[in-house]
C-alpha cells in the first residue's frame, strides 16, 4: 500500500499506507486533481468477466477481470457466476479463496450466485437445463466467509424461503430475481431475510396493476430492498431508469454494469456467457436468439446514463455505485472517503469520464475510458 496527497479537485484526499487520512505523511506523491470530481472508487456487485475472459466457466481469471475494471473507476467487485453446474460454483469458491491484490487491481469482495435457483419461465440467457429447486442440499458450503457474498434467487421456488433464512444466517446477502414472484411470494422472501432485487425490470414479470409482483413491490417500497440496476442504454430505457430513481432514490438504487466476457472487446467479437456462445452488436451482447446476454458497457458508462436519464445531482448518481453498494454488502470502510476508509479512489471529469482510478493510494490508470472507446 502507498502514501498519497489528491490536491486541487473536488476534495482534497490524503491516502497514508493505504488509507485515507485525516492529514498527509511528510513526502507524500501529489496527484493534481484541478477540474476533476474526486470519489470514493466504484463498487460492481454484477460482474460476469471482461476482456474476453467469462468469470462462470473460468473463474481463475478473476486477476484478469480484476485488471480490467480499474479502467472503468471500479477498485471493488463482485465476481458473478451464472446457472451452471454445480462444480462451477465450487471452483469459483477455490479461485476466490486463493486471490491476492497486486495493488493495481480491482479487489474482489466475494462471489455473487446468479442461480440456480431461478425460474423457468424468467431464465434470461440462463441455460434453463442446469436450473434448479430451492433446496438447503444445493447450497452446502455456501457462506460468506467462504467467499458467498450475494446470491440471486426467484422466490416463488417452493423451499426458497428456508434457504433465504439459512443464506442470511450464514452471513449471505439474498437478491430476488429472474422470477415472476407475486406480491406475497415477494413479501414473504423479504420477511425470510432478502433485502436486494437483481437487474430491476429485467428478467422479471411486468408491471401489472391488478396483479403486482416483484417490480410493483420495488417501485413502490412495499418491501424495504435495495435494487440493482443496469443503465448501459439497452438493458432499461431512460425513461424507466427515471421511474426508478424518482421511487427509490440514490440509497435505494444500486448500479451495476452486468459486465460480461464481451467488456472491452471490439463490435462483432463472439465470446461466451457460460456456455452460451453471443455477440457483441450495436444493439448490446445478443445470443443466437437475439436476446440479451449481460452487458458490454462499464459502471462509468452506466453512471454517465443514469445521470442524463435522471437529471440527478452527481453525488446522488455516484452514491448508487459507491456508498448504497457498500450498504448493501454491511462494508463500511469502502463507499466513502472518510478517516479509515481503504484508499480507493476515482477521478472522473465533470462529465463522469474516468481520468485516474487510484487502489490503495496507488495511481494505476492515467487515461479517459470513453478515449480510449472501451
Amino acid at each position: 500500500m502507498a502514501d498519497l496527497h489528491i490536491v486541487g479537485g473536488s476534495r482534497d484526499v490524503a491516502i497514508v499506507a493505504g488509507r485515507v487520512a485525516d492529514a498527509p505523511a511528510s513526502g507524500s506523491p501529489v496527484l493534481d486533481a484541478r477540474g476533476l470530481l474526486v470519489a470514493p472508487g466504484l463498487i460492481d456487485l454484477q460482474v460476469n468477466g471482461a476482456a474476453g475472459h467469462d468469470l462462470t466457466t473460468c473463474p481463475e481469471r478473476i486477476a484478469d477481470v480484476a485488471r480490467h475494471l480499474v479502467r472503468h473507476g471500479v477498485t471493488a467487485f463482485l465476481p458473478t457466476v451464472i446457472t451452471a453446474p454445480p462444480d462451477a460454483y465450487t471452483q469459483a469458491q477455490r479461485a476466490i479463496g486463493s486471490w491476492r491484490q497486486d495493488g493495481a487491481s480491482a479487489t474482489p469482495l466475494g462471489l455473487h450466485f446468479e442461480g440456480p435457483m431461478l425460474s423457468p419461465r424468467r431464465p434470461g440467457a440462463h441455460p434453463v437445463w442446469h436450473l434448479r429447486s430451492a433446496a438447503v442440499p444445493l447450497i452446502e458450503g455456501w457462506s460468506r466467509a467462504a467467499g458467498v457474498a450475494l446470491v440471486t434467487l426467484a422466490p416463488e421456488l417452493p423451499g426458497a424461503a428456508v434457504v433465504i433464512d439459512e443464506l442470511r444466517r450464514r452471513g449471505v446477502i439474498v437478491s430476488l430475481g429472474h422470477s415472476e414472484a407475486s406480491l406475497v411470494e415477494t413479501r414473504a422472501a423479504v420477511d425470510a431475510g432478502a433485502s436486494a432485487i437483481t437487474h430491476l425490470y429485467n428478467a422479471m414479470g411486468a408491471l401489472e396493476h391488478r396483479r403486482p409482483g416483484l417490480l410493483a413491490a420495488a417501485l413502490a417500497g412495499t418491501v424495504d430492498v435495495t435494487c440493482g440496476l443496469i443503465a448501459d442504454g439497452v438493458h432499461v430505457s431512460d425513461a424507466a431508469l427515471a421511474l426508478a430513481f424518482r421511487a427509490l432514490g440514490a440509497d435505494r438504487i444500486v448500479l451495476v454494469s452486468d459486465a460480461m466476457a464481451a467488456l472491452g472487446l471490439p463490435l462483432g467479437a463472439r465470446t461466451f456467457l457460460g456456455q452460451l456462445a453471443v455477440t457483441l452488436t450495436v444493439d448490446g451482447v445478443r445470443d443466437a436468439g437475439g436476446r440479451l446476454a449481460g452487458s458490454a458497457a462499464g459502471l462509468d458508462v452506466g453512471l454517465r446514463r443514469l445521470r442524463e436519464a435522471t437529471g440527478a445531482l452527481v453525488g446522488d448518481v455516484l452514491a448508487t455505485a459507491t456508498s448504497t453498494p457498500a450498504r448493501l454488502l454491511g462494508i463500511d470502510d469502502r463507499g466513502h472517503l472518510g478517516v479509515g476508509a481503504v484508499g480507493d479512489v476515482v477521478l472522473l471529469t465533470p462529465g463522469l469520464d474516468v481520468v485516474h482510478t487510484v487502489i490503495g493510494g496507488r495511481p494505476v490508470s492515467w487515461f479517459s475510458a470513453r478515449q480510449l472507446s472501451l
